[in-house]
Parts: structure tokens; C-alpha cells; sequence
């Protein structure tokens, strides 16, 4: 088991519920989120209108949630500084900058210019975020990848900054689309040994997209095999991404993946999407409702099935003389 130090150990409790488990709302969406508003010119769409989603989701839906997931562009600074994130929920910041470098089959993941992990512990956030494009067998960006994680977790080990890893699978062949049955066959194998190489690197929580696409995988007892192996390739806790599904077919997916030894959720799309093409009061009575009542639904799956984080780490040893090496 991880030991984990006093200062990550209270930034992961301050991401989670009471009971250990991971109930955190996903608003660091930035060119995602334009095409959700304006789907036929996503450049057209202004920080403000980006920034006016962001907060309205905050505002009606944080109170519910163990965290928030914010980017530093057009969310965290204004989030807090307007009140509209609760100070008894936790405050998350992803890294990266959105995008990626090099070509579509060879991905590395930008940081974002001016941000650090360094900085956001300045600011008072619980937890960092890095996304990672990543395919275990891409070779030299492979290695690259591996590299940017080995150093991300050495900042946030310097600052004991919780780190949360999401790693997204792309296609390395040119030929086979991500969305192809093609790619579907090969989603399993390559999910877990992606998990299974990283986790060791530093991360002290993944974020991890449901093993099939259940486009091709529909049968649930093959999803409970998924999600077991997937647990048992990771020494750390994991939480599942909602990646844009519908809302019930990720309800589906969670109550699974919790059920074979997964933390929690780190939900966003799947809940709040809707509202983002929405204003003023149609806008609020969506959020107040149907997506409040989505969350809650999400929530009760992982009081009731999720595994705590607890149980993946064991707490540095102090006595009475600790704050003088610390």
C-alpha cells in the first residue's frame, strides 16, 4: 500500500465524501464545452459565455458535490472569488492545456502557460488534474507521457498536492477510429495496461474511462469482468469519467465499475450538458432539477457501492515532535 503524507491525506478528504468516496462535478471543459453551446461555430463562442455556463452550473450544483473540477481560464479564480464554490466543497484544477502537440497518433499533453501545481496550492485547491492523452504501445510518446507524469508527481509530491490521472486512449493506426468496433476490441486491454503502467508513476488517484464501449460491449457481466481487472491492475483508488455519455448509460456504467472495487465519479456532461444551450430561467429550472436530481442519482450509486479511497493508502507515522521536520 501507497503511504500517503498529512498534506495529500487532507486534500483527499477534502475531494470526498465523508464516507471516503469520490462525488466530484466536472466543469473544466473549455473547446468541448463551446461546441455544446454553439455547435455550428464553437470559435464564435466568448469567454464570457464560457465562463456564464460555468458559473451557473457551480451555482446551482457544487453544493452537492465532495469537489469541483475547474480550470484555471474561465472557472477557479472567479468561482471563488464570487462565492458561488462553497468553501465545505472541494476545490479541483486541471494542468493541461487543452489540445494536444505532435500528430493524432502520436499525442503529448501540453501544461498550460502561467499555472502550476505550485500555484494552485497558493491558492487554497485540494487536488490537481492532469489529462493524458495515452497509448501504451506509441512508443517514444509513450516514454514522453510517462515523463510529464513522473514530473507532475514529483511538483505534487513537493506540495503535497493530491494528483488525479486521467488518461484518454487514443488510436495509433491511422486506419481504426476511436468510435469503430475495431478499436473497441483492442479498449480493454488497452485501458488496463494503461493503468496498470501509470499508476505506479505518482499518481495518488486515476481517472479512468469505463474499459468497453458499450456501443460494441453491452453485456454487463463482461463489464463486471472489465472493471474487476481493472481494479486489480491499479494500486491506487480509481473513479470513473463520464466522457459524454448519456446519463444513464453512465449510471449503468458506475453502478458496475463500483460494484468491482471503483472510488467514486468525476462527473460533468452527462449531467449538466443540456443547460449549456439554455438561459435565464429555463437554464435554472433545468440545473435545480433534472440535473440536480442526475448528480444526486450518481451520488447514492457510490455512498452505497463505491469503495473508499481509504483503503488504498497507509498514513505517515507522527508523534509529538512531527512539526519539526515537516
Amino acid at each position: 500500500m501507497k503511504e500517503l503524507s498529512p498534506g495529500k491525506r487532507r486534500g483527499l478528504q477534502a475531494c470526498a465524501t465523508n464516507e471516503g468516496v469520490f462525488a466530484i462535478l466536472a466543469l473544466d471543459h473549455r473547446d468541448s464545452l463551446r461546441a455544446i453551446i454553439a455547435p455550428d461555430a464553437p470559435q464564435a463562442v466568448t469567454p464570457s459565455q464560457l465562463t456564464g455556463v460555468k458559473l451557473a452550473v457551480i451555482e446551482h450544483l457544487a453544493g452537492a458535490a465532495s469537489a469541483v473540477l475547474l480550470d484555471p481560464v474561465y472557472s477557479l479564480g472567479r468561482a471563488i472569488t464570487t462565492g458561488r464554490l462553497p468553501g465545505h466543497v472541494g476545490a479541483m484544477a486541471a494542468l493541461e492545456e487543452q489540445g494536444y502537440l505532435s500528430d493524432p497518433y502520436h499525442r503529448q499533453t501540453p501544461l498550460l502557460a502561467g499555472w502550476s501545481v505550485a500555484k494552485a496550492k497558493r491558492l487554497g485547491v485540494n487536488g490537481i488534474k492532469l489529462l493524458l492523452f495515452y497509448h501504451p504501445e506509441a512508443g517514444a510518446a509513450t516514454e514522453a507521457q510517462d515523463r510529464l507524469v513522473r514530473s507532475i508527481a514529483a511538483d505534487c509530491e513537493r506540495s503535497e498536492m493530491p494528483f488525479f490521472l486521467e488518461p484518454i486512449s487514443y488510436s495509433i493506426n491511422p486506419e481504426i477510429k476511436k468510435d469503430s468496433a475495431e478499436f473497441a476490441a483492442q479498449r480493454r486491454r488497452i485501458i488496463i495496461d494503461t493503468v496498470r503502467r501509470l499508476s505506479p508513476l505518482g499518481p495518488d488517484v486515476m481517472k479512468v474511462e469505463f474499459p468497453l464501449d458499450a456501443r460494441y460491449d453491452s453485456d454487463p457481466g463482461v463489464w463486471a469482468e472489465a472493471c474487476a481487472e481493472l481494479s486489480e491492475a491499479s494500486p491506487i483508488p480509481w473513479t470513473l469519467l463520464s466522457a459524454g455519455e448519456s446519463f444513464e448509460m453512465f449510471k449503468q456504467q458506475l453502478q458496475v465499475a463500483c460494484r468491482a472495487g471503483c472510488s467514486g465519479f468525476v462527473g460533468g456532461r452527462s449531467i449538466w450538458q443540456e443547460a449549456a444551450r439554455l438561459t435565464g430561467a429555463a437554464q435554472t429550472d433545468f440545473l435545480t432539477s433534472t440535473a440536480r436530481q442526475r448528480f444526486l442519482e450518481l451520488q447514492q450509486v457510490v455512498l452505497t457501492e463505491g469503495t473508499p479511497w481509504t483503503q488504498h493508502f497507509i498514513s505517515e507515522q507522527v508523534d509529538e515532535y512531527w512539526f519539526q521536520q515537516y
